[in-house]
């Protein structure tokens, strides 16, 4: 499958990725939910970048953006090509709250915003998930790069319960979700609640069939309609003669005193409140801006994948509804563990994602595995990974724990220590192990499990009599050991004393430690041991550091 086909992950930079690989107006819809921590203190973000910030500061923040060079690099491309407007307001912003990570973040997104727009179709809409902190200030960059016209609606998810720690300010509990259109010809389907049941005692009546029905006014509220009678009332009806007497003649319906559609008084002559409707010809309250109905991802939830920024995939469900069709493509261009791309591929849409991460790639191969059953390369591509062992050093060299999350995905182990969401790849304690497989032996019907450690660097004997122990200490059934670099004779001496592990449920013996190669895991090497069924990360815990400790199974 080529780069710039639909159904792709791509690994690297957004910017770079819209720019190279995305063509103008081809995508139908945009959601993005951009890296931004509200827990962090209000004031510190707009701080200026003088360096005296405390560290224990810095660190509240993992994905902070700086006023540096950077940031004033894109700052600079951006006054030189993007349309006045966004100069104009992005100036004003720089004007109004200073060079600062507030600011840096801003001038991240406007450059950003610039391209998605030029991604989209005539007929495509662009739906942005952000917080209050910074709400109002992308609200104003997004007026600026779609047109204060093409803005639609800013939608408030309730996304937590009530808050009882806030001292001097209310709980905050809502997200913002800004959804502007391309254009005027931008697709909408409308979507409907169902009535609420205060609503249905307070104007419905029910019909011993179990049918709701009621009876809607027809006379003309502004008296501008000639009197006329109608069999044997006479007033301003809203409508024409004809109309009324084709609801007379439909059908005769179960609701009492009534002919066709037509509720009739005791006198036997229509009422003012004539028309007969029912409820189960309605498709409901058209869906507002408010939405409290989608419960946010809660510790224990069933689709909890241990991601700190996870969004429930109803509430993406719902966004492509509304804004796309079946066959058309959906774009996430911060798409973290893949919910987007989830719901987009459970309603048929095409999807592309973007993310700087490796784990980030990983978890979402993972999740197209086992929730859909899509095999990479056959039913969709990814690009930006190594693609060979050269590659894959330069990974290695550049990032090590980027190089340790793809290595990881290669053997579908899930990631254990660190930050599911950091961009920062700083690590936790790991307890000796990278990454973990679980199975199931079908014998006694208990969960298995195999550890795996990646190492990028020299390698030596002593790094599998360490696996080893560890092994034994978890008491798992056999230990993956991955190395960039190829391993030395002792080392594999060391492999095949550790011995087996028998599966009694598969009545095979597995070599309890292995030895595999980067090298050798691209030209398809597996391995040796029973089939697997449990990929995702299930149990997370705090570690001492307030980081996300990954628990083995």
């Amino acid at each position: 499958m080529e780069p710039n086909a639909t159904n792709t992950l791509y690994y690297g930079d957004n910017l770079t990725i819209l720019r190279q690989y995305f063509a103008a107006a081809r995508v139908d819809l945009i959601y993005l939910d951009p890296p931004f921590n509200s827990n962090r203190s209000y004031n510190v973000l707009f701080k200026d970048e003088s360096g005296q910030e405390a560290p224990a500061q810095m660190t509240a923040f993992e994905d902070t953006w700086h006023w540096n060079r950077a940031a004033e690099q894109t700052y600079m491309e951006l006054a030189a090509h993007a349309p006045a407007r966004v100069v104009d307001v992005v100036d004003a912003l720089r004007r109004f709250i200073g060079p600062n990570q507030m600011l840096a973040y801003l001038v991240m997104m406007a450059a950003r915003l610039v391209e998605l727009h030029r991604v989209l179709k005539p007929t495509g809409s662009l739906y942005l998930h952000c917080d209050p902190t910074a709400s109002h200030y992308l609200k104003l960059i997004l007026d600026a790069v779609f047109g204060v016209e093409h803005f639609r609606n800013e939608i408030t998810w309730k996304r937590a319960s009530a808050h009882s720690d806030s001292k001097n300010r209310l709980g905050r509990i809502s997200d913002v979700i800004l959804f502007y259109a391309r254009s005027d010809q931008s697709k909408f389907n409308r979507l409907y609640m169902p009535y609420s049941e205060t609503y249905l005692a307070s104007e419905w009546r029910k019909l011993p069939s179990g049918r709701y029905y009621k009876a809607e006014n027809m006379l003309d509220p502004q008296n501008r309609m000639a009197e006329y009678d109608f069999m044997g009332t006479t007033a301003r009806w809203r409508t024409s003669h004809d109309k009324l007497l084709e609801l007379w003649n439909q059908p005769q319906t179960e609701v009492p005193n009534s002919h066709g559609r037509i509720k009739l008084g005791k006198d036997g002559k229509p009422i003012k409140r004539c028309r007969i409707v029912f409820l189960d010809e309605s498709p409901g309250v058209p869906l507002q801006d408010f939405w409290d109905d989608i419960a946010y991802i809660a510790g224990g939830a069933a689709e909890a994948l241990g991601y700190p920024t996870q969004k429930p995939v109803a509430l993406l469900e719902r966004i492509i509804q509304l804004s796309s069709d079946e066959g058309d493509l959906v774009l996430d261009p911060f798409c973290g563990c893949g919910t987007t791309i989830a719901a987009a591929q459970r309603l048929n849409r095409s999807w592309a994602g973007i993310d700087i991460t490796h784990l980030a790639i990983a978890l979402q191969k993972y999740r197209l595995k086992d929730r859909f059953g899509l095999v990479e390369k056959r039913d969709y591509a990814v690009v930006g990974e190594p693609m060979d062992v050269p590659s894959a050093r330069r990974l290695a060299q550049d990032d090590r724990y980027q190089f340790q999350w793809w290595a990881l995905s290669l053997v579908k182990a899930r990631p254990l220590g660190g930050t599911a969401g950091s961009r920062t790849g700083k690590k936790g304690s790991d307890r000796g192990v990278d990454g973990v497989i679980t199975f199931v032996d079908e014998a006694d019907g208990a969960v298995k499990k195999a550890l795996v450690q990646v190492k990028s660097g020299k390698v030596k004997s002593g790094d599998l009599r360490d696996l080893r122990g560890v092994v034994e200490r978890e008491r798992a059934a056999l230990g993956v050991f991955i190395t960039l670099e190829p391993p030395t004779a002792e080392m594999e001496t060391e492999a095949t004393a550790a011995g087996f592990y028998h599966s009694p449920g598969w009545n095979r013996d597995y070599p309890r430690l292995q030895i595999l190669t980067i090298a050798a895991l691209l030209a398809d090497a597996q391995i040796e041991m029973p089939p697997t069924a449990i990929t995702f990360v299930r149990n997370v815990k705090k570690d001492h550091n307030g980081g996300e400790q990954h628990d083995l199974l």
